[in-house]
């Protein structure tokens, strides 16, 4: 991303739980500074691989290096990396400075250092004139933010987050997304973020790795895995999607739902069977004598910005998101620009 060395390189990591195949030949690597997240379902293996990482699991063959060197064996103690946990494991008798001082309290430091660290932590996580208050008088938002600052001032080369914001409610979440892209800009340090949330993942990050089953589905910027998912899972876990069945004429022409469309995508076989994906979205409403496609609107639902609109025609059921509402009952017209179809290959049912 910025021609500098990977700081994390995973290498064919495999990793099993009993007869449970948990990750199967990971390669990945991490830039400095870069916000990477590990995104997939319950049970995919984002988790363990970031507790490789952190040095919490040891994978059961493959290679972990940080910055060049292999450290498969190196406690997670002796790691230049941190982790903020979904469960923040704050010391309950402790209060909020003390918390954030442990680490540093551990090293020895000494009391006016630690002091200064402490406040430049409490001021970038908005927690200035908390020093003194108990953790357990705290919100659930605010004990994130005592977590992070906990981590962050023994200022490790990575910091791991393991679903911080999953136990915050809906607008305090959003607002720690923000809170934490600034805090990751402002420090410079490497993150490395676990959660299932499709919008935390595009909101907050440089890269996003999409994982299922134990293996990585793609890997990209949040606009590329948005627009142009490698396969099925990838195109309907980010976002809604219509997955449609097709065919690759030749470059640049496919056909589906009856008709042959002028696309952007090449380099398949010719009359290749393909998926074709189209986001709801990029479908314009249209009068049905100019239109493409066509059909008939069999519900409607207000999702706040948008309508949603589910249509039949051609043989698919297609959904709509548009501002504007068509009554249920009602034939419409749909139409589509090259840039609205995206081409994967197939990979069995959809």
């Amino acid at each position: 991303m910025n021609g500098s060395q990977p700081i994390i390189l995973l290498k064919e990591i495999r990793k099993n739980f009993g007869q449970t195949e948990v990750l199967n030949n990971i390669n990945l690597y991490v830039l400095k500074n870069e916000f990477v997240t590990l995104l997939g379902p319950s049970g995919c293996g984002k988790t363990t691989t970031l507790r490789i990482i952190g040095g919490f699991e040891t994978p059961d063959s493959g290679d972990v290096f940080f910055e060049g060197n292999r450290i498969n064996n190196v406690p997670p103690y002796q790691r230049k990396v941190n982790t903020v946990f979904q469960k923040y494991a704050l010391f309950p008798h402790m209060n909020v400075y003390d918390n954030i001082a442990f680490g540093l309290k551990i090293k020895k430091m000494d009391k006016a250092v630690i002091s200064k660290k402490v406040d430049e932590m409490l001021e970038m996580v908005n927690l200035q004139g908390f020093q003194k208050r108990s953790v357990e008088s705290l919100s659930g938002g605010q004990q994130q933010r005592v977590a992070i600052a906990r981590a962050l001032v023994n200022q490790p080369e990575v910091l791991l987050l393991d679903e911080p914001l999953g136990a915050l409610d809906l607008k305090l979440r959003k607002e720690m997304q923000l809170e934490l892209k600034n805090i990751h800009k402002r420090t410079g340090i490497t993150f490395v973020y676990v959660t299932h949330d499709q919008e935390e993942a595009l909101t907050m990050s440089d890269t996003i790795v999409v994982m299922n089953r134990g293996k990585i589905q793609q890997i990209g910027t949040p606009q590329m895995i948005y627009n142009e998912p490698k396969n099925a899972f990838v195109a309907d876990f980010i976002g809604e999607s219509n997955i449609i069945k097709g065919k690759m004429l030749k470059d640049y022409s496919v056909e589906f739902a009856g008709h042959v469309f002028e696309c952007l995508d090449k380099g398949f076989e010719l009359n290749e069977d393909i998926d074709v994906v189209v986001r709801p979205e990029d479908i314009k409403l249209v009068n049905v004598e100019n239109a493409m496609i066509s059909g008939e609107v069999k519900s409607v639902t207000f999702k706040g910005v948008h309508f949603e609109m589910l249509v039949e025609g051609q043989g698919v059921t297609w959904t709509l998101h548009n501002t504007e509402m068509a009554q249920v009952g009602t034939a419409i017209g749909m139409s589509l620009n090259p840039n609205d179809i995206h081409i994967m290959k197939r990979t069995g049912s959809v």
